[in-house]
């Protein structure tokens, strides 16, 4: 009888190791199969994803849109309030021009000279209104000539008092606003 138990022994385990590997097959076909299988939720969450990252990726963009809108809005202020009044100032020089042009008048009665100090006021009032606005006045006489706020009208040879490239004397008085150069002065510069 021990022999025969020993025979089922061998005979069950044998079964066992047959069915072992078929049972592994099934399982492992089983787990591919599951692997190839997409669930419907993760490919909807996955889409999701894709589309949050996109819709975020806009926002951000937008929002840098924004900030870059609004620093060029502040920067183009900036540059209205830093000129404003370059027209009004503009067509105020010949006016200033011909108010200095009456004060170089020489007058000998009462009369004119109560004129002349009538002119010589509104003048200064005139230079100061353009000063407490940010207008200067360009008056380089002396200076080495700069084409960038001066204009050459005419030359004279340099010599001991006048060295080469200077501003002799300024025909007409320039004007600038801030940095900008309202009217170039006209000057006489030495060659």
């Amino acid at each position: 009888m021990a022999d025969k138990e020993k025979q089922e022994d061998v005979k069950a385990s044998s079964k066992q190791t047959k069915e072992a590997p078929k049972a592994d097959a099934k399982d492992a076909k089983k787990s591919a199969e599951k692997v190839t299988k997409i669930d419907p939720k993760d490919a909807k969450i996955k889409d999701l994803e894709a589309k949050n990252s996109e819709l975020e990726d806009k926002f951000l963009r937008s929002q840098a849109e924004i900030q870059n809108m609004n620093n060029r809005h502040k920067k183009e202020v900036a540059g209205i309030l830093k000129y404003d009044g370059q027209k009004l100032a503009t067509e105020i020089l010949p006016v200033i021009d011909n108010l200095e042009r009456a004060l170089d008048v020489e007058v000998s009665d009462d009369a004119g000279k109560q004129l002349k100090k009538g002119i010589e006021m509104v003048q200064q009032h005139m230079v100061k209104a353009l000063t407490d606005n940010h207008v200067t006045i360009i008056d380089n006489a002396g200076e080495k000539f700069d084409p960038n706020d001066s204009q050459a009208v005419q030359t004279v040879p340099a010599d001991k008092d006048h060295a080469k490239d200077t501003v002799v004397q300024v025909l007409q008085k320039g004007y600038k606003l801030e940095d900008r150069v309202l009217r170039p002065a006209m000057v006489v510069v030495a060659q």
